[in-house]
């Protein structure tokens, strides 16, 4: 089965608004670039986005904040985006904070069909509102549900026409367990080669989870925080 598409535009075919989408990467690093370039070109909107983090007011999902194109944020982290922090503020935009693991845990679960689990993080906080609690090894732990999402969109370095996978160093947080994690899932790659090229024995994603492919273009690659020494 070739899984290839002709780029960004052809890949989000069938991502309607209203649904819930998943986006890989880690601050700046390893997002879908292409993908969300198009997506902030469409007329898609009322998106319930899954991400680390917000990205910053001019990139990453910040071009889709800009554009006012999500109703609800899920993520654990948002400190870069001015934006993002002004729709907070004024209810135009619903958020939900979730520790840093236990959000990457609930990605990992969703994608592997376990529907809920129970980790200590947040317990006695804001975080555990009405959720079910339970002593384990004398600790109390709060109940978590397991995360899945219609599209998840991920960005990869290598990818080959079968779907298979593999990322570059950081650009591995949160693209790997998000591939498994989407009821469609869409990778854009930097380099595209022919199903068998990849050595096996480095594949990240296998190409089960990923229904769509194609080769990006024009990454910027940006830096969130730029710093020169004095």
């Amino acid at each position: 089965m070739n899984k290839v598409v002709k780029d960004a535009y052809e890949a989000i075919q069938g991502l309607e608004s209203g649904m819930t989408v998943m986006f890989g990467g880690f601050g700046l690093c390893g997002i879908p670039e292409n993908c969300l370039k198009a997506l902030a070109e469409s007329t898609i909107d009322q998106l319930t986005c899954i991400s680390n983090n917000a990205g910053i007011d001019n990139f990453g999902l910040g071009v889709l904040l800009r554009k006012h194109q999500m109703k609800k944020m899920i993520a654990s982290y948002v400190g870069e985006n001015k934006e993002f922090e002004r729709q907070f503020l004024t209810g135009e935009l619903e958020v939900e904070l979730i520790p840093q693991g236990t959000l990457a845990e609930r990605i990992r679960a969703g994608g592997a069909g376990i529907p809920a689990f129970f980790v200590p993080a947040g317990y006695g906080t804001e975080v555990q509102g009405d959720k079910e609690v339970r002593i384990f090894n004398g600790k109390p732990h709060i109940m978590e549900l397991g995360l899945t999402a219609d599209f998840a969109i991920v960005k990869a370095k290598y990818g080959d026409t079968m779907g298979n996978l593999i990322y570059n160093k950081t650009a591995n947080n949160f693209n790997q367990p998000i591939a498994t994690a989407g009821r469609i899932t869409i990778a854009e790659v930097e380099e595209l080669v022919p199903y068998g090229k990849l050595d096996p024995n480095h594949i990240h994603t296998p190409g089960v989870y990923v229904q769509r492919i194609f080769q990006g273009k024009d990454y910027e690659k940006r830096i969130e925080f730029v710093t020169t020494r004095g």
